[in-house]
């Protein structure tokens, strides 16, 4: 009795014992001179994204807890100028946009739609859960159309889908629940990325690119991520299933019952965002302005689906916190230096193998993960290795397109900690996923991602008449 008591006292003090060791490691790292090339506020800022990564994945603090102490540790760190800079990352569009998606979510859900929903997939997988997982996989791709944003998708079909369990009696720490719920966090994204308008990766990769267009984009992207699709949610299948050897309930198929109106106005009002995201090469809004504006409808006394009550109880505000922290944090990283830095570090590790075009690709696959473990933001992870991974491809005679393209989806792919991406924090907070879940997948989607760009992308784009050598 006495050693089980120590064991679970031990299991106790463990989250102090890891602040305690990470903030240790924080204040070495500040400590020690820094590296020739780095500098010192740039030390700094890595040492603290060292300190909330490491919180992130370790789940020693909530993740909106963390997202407060990176705030925090910016500035008493003499990372940045002062308090009102290290707010920034709140002021950005981007955390406005996933208040606005996370609302859309909640209304499906509260309308009675993510019900409606849930029953006629169940009613459709006819008690198999290989078919309910099925249909959530064939989704993805469907809906990117409608749906470009997947944001926007994970925020409804994880209620919708969190239903569909519940009517099942499936429980929230089962195999099948978390194989559900990694699908929404990773593999849901990759199908945005096929369309250059279908999210801030494609955009953003394209401009930095330049000279691509989007049939061109679609050719390009269209097998390599199909094939990501394939064997990332083979990936699932094999970790998790356990799960998917239960049976679950058989629903009876029921009358089609008529839309109630609420059901309609929260259909109206998810349709006309949709229609602005896949028209925003007309109007040029920002994505965050269609969803504050169904943001607003959703929540209009008398016409909308909400009441201001329900969103503040319901909407997750941990998700807001450490999106804003973690767009700071990229920011910072580019302005205090340590991402050139780092993209420094990498074209120097990068062999010039004049001979040897699939080592070039392959090395900076490799030395980009570090990257992208350090930088949360997509965004800020593709402005700091595109225009490097180009530059070592001109140097290399190896195309730079290629070498950018291969950079992309290393990066695109995978997700080591849920600040990564806006869907993965709304997977997240529901509580079915751990934050280790989360980075043992990653670890493997990155031997995966390097495995289909030099197995099959790059074969692929010789194929459709992208050369190898400049």
């Amino acid at each position: 009795m006495n050693f089980i008591h120590k064991i679970l006292k031990l299991r106790e003090i463990q989250p102090l014992l890891t602040i305690g060791v990470l903030l240790a490691l924080c204040m070495v790292l500040i400590a020690i001179p820094s590296p020739e090339g780095l500098p010192e506020a740039g030390k700094r800022v890595i040492a603290v994204a060292l300190l909330a990564i490491g919180l992130w994945c370790t789940e020693a603090l909530p993740a909106g807890v963390t997202a407060l102490v990176l705030v925090v540790a910016l500035v008493l760190t003499g990372s940045v100028s002062g308090f009102p800079e290290a707010l920034i990352g709140f002021a950005d569009p981007v955390a406005f946009f996933l208040l606005g998606v996370l609302t859309i979510g909640l209304a499906v859900l509260k309308s009675g739609l993510a019900e409606r929903i849930a029953r006629y997939f169940l009613y459709r997988s006819r008690g198999s859960a290989r078919s309910l997982f099925l249909q959530l996989l064939l989704s993805f791709p469907l809906l990117t159309c409608i749906l470009p944003s997947a944001t926007t998708r994970t925020g409804i079909f994880v209620h919708v889908y969190e239903q569909a369990l519940e009517l099942a009696g499936v429980p929230r720490q089962s195999p099948l629940a978390s194989a559900v719920m990694m699908a929404l966090n990773s593999i849901n994204r990759l199908a945005s990325t096929v369309l250059m308008t279908g999210g801030i990766t494609p955009m953003v990769a394209a401009a930095l690119i330049g000279g691509i267009g989007w049939g061109q984009w679609f050719v390009l992207m269209s097998v390599p991520y199909l094939m990501l699709l394939l064997l990332g949610s083979g990936l699932i299948y094999f970790i998790y299933r356990q799960g998917f050897q239960q049976q679950i309930p058989i629903l009876p198929k029921e009358p089609v019952q008529k839309l109630s109106a609420v059901e309609i106005r929260t259909l109206v009002i998810t349709g006309g965002a949709s229609i602005l995201w896949l028209t925003d090469a007309v109007h040029h809004w920002h994505p965050a302005i269609p969803a504050l504006i169904a943001w607003i409808l959703l929540l209009i006394p008398g016409f909308g689906v909400l009441t201001w009550k329900e969103f503040e109880q319901d909407i997750g505000w941990s998700n807001f916190f450490v999106l804003a922290s973690s767009l700071y944090l990229a920011k910072a990283l580019k302005s205090s230096g340590a991402s050139d830095w780092v993209a420094f570090l990498i074209a120097h590790a990068v062999p010039a193998f004049k001979d040897e075009p699939y080592y070039v690709v392959a090395t900076l696959m490799v030395t980009s993960v570090p990257v992208r473990l350090l930088i949360p933001n997509i965004t800020g992870f593709l402005a700091t290795t595109i225009p490097i991974a180009m530059a070592i491809g001109i140097a290399t005679d190896v195309n730079p397109t290629v070498c950018a393209l291969a950079v992309m989806i290393g990066g695109d792919a995978v997700l080591y900690y849920p600040a990564q991406s806006v869907s993965s924090l709304v997977v997240y907070e529901r509580g079915y996923l751990s934050a280790p879940d989360i980075f043992k997948f990653g670890v493997w989607m990155t031997l995966i991602a390097i495995a289909v760009v030099l197995i099959v992308a790059i074969p692929y784009w010789v194929a459709v008449g992208v050369a190898m050598r400049v």
